[in-house]
């Protein structure tokens, strides 16, 4: 995909790996509509990248919302890319996990990703043309969606299904020109690692490399798919 004047929205744009991917489809010379809840950091990150940049106040849990943004996004006839990054995870031994932790992490990591794939779809199809790309799905998962961790229960559960989800859309897309990609990251230096309960790897990859990523897979040949890459830090701690 040629990225110079692509319209993509990328959810979790405030900050860690959807700021850097945000940061990164602009000096591609893509246009991104970003969307976060907090509209104090998205403010801060429009005034980094300038007018390529568009913030979408919005919470992922609220499918209207994520209509309304993504339709915006789309207004001017176009939608290239969409790369559903949000997600938080809530760590406890399943004995101990609060219901309402569950249901956070089933809504912001799963059905987010949803609400967004289904509102960008309609919009891609309509760009189909025989043997191009007609639009390109970028989901984030975690290598906890490959592998199980202790006191990760839920979060291991939502990212094993988004797994799913992106295998099932992107043979269901295939014929329309729509390229999937799930990708599934190992340690990232963000406010997630901070938050694990875990001690930080001080060898973790950056939000950079992950972005870097992700213009990799766009910027394939039409030809090819790549469906899913898993990262990992390149030294064990």
């Amino acid at each position: 995909m040629d990225l110079q004047n692509a319209i993509a929205v990328v959810t979790g744009a405030s900050r860690g790996i959807g700021r850097a991917v945000s940061s990164a489809l602009v000096g591609a010379g893509a246009h991104v509509h970003g969307l976060a809840r907090s509209e104090d950091d998205l403010a801060a990150v429009a005034a980094d990248l300038g007018e390529r940049f568009t913030p979408h106040v919005a919470d992922v849990t609220d499918a209207d919302a994520v209509q309304r943004a993504v339709d915006a996004a789309a207004s001017g006839g176009r939608l290239d890319v969409l790369v559903a990054n949000a997600g938080l995870g809530r760590f406890a031994p399943v004995d101990e996990l609060a219901l309402d932790d569950w249901h956070t992490m089933i809504d912001t990591n799963l059905s987010g990703v949803f609400y967004a794939t289904r509102a960008a779809v309609p919009h891609m199809k309509r760009q189909q043309r025989d043997g191009e790309t007609s639009g390109h799905l970028v989901h984030v998962a975690s290598v906890a969606g490959l592998v199980g961790n202790p006191k990760l229960s839920g979060y291991n559960a939502t990212k094993y299904a988004l797994r799913g989800f992106a295998d099932a859309t992107m043979k269901e897309l295939r014929p329309f020109g729509i390229r999937t990609t799930c990708l599934y990251p190992g340690s990232v230096a963000t406010d997630f690692q901070d938050g694990a309960g875990t001690p930080a790897n001080p060898h973790a990859m950056l939000p950079e490399d992950i972005a870097a990523t992700v213009l990799h897979v766009l910027q394939m040949p039409h030809r090819t798919l790549i469906s899913e890459v898993v990262l990992r830090p390149s030294v064990v701690r």
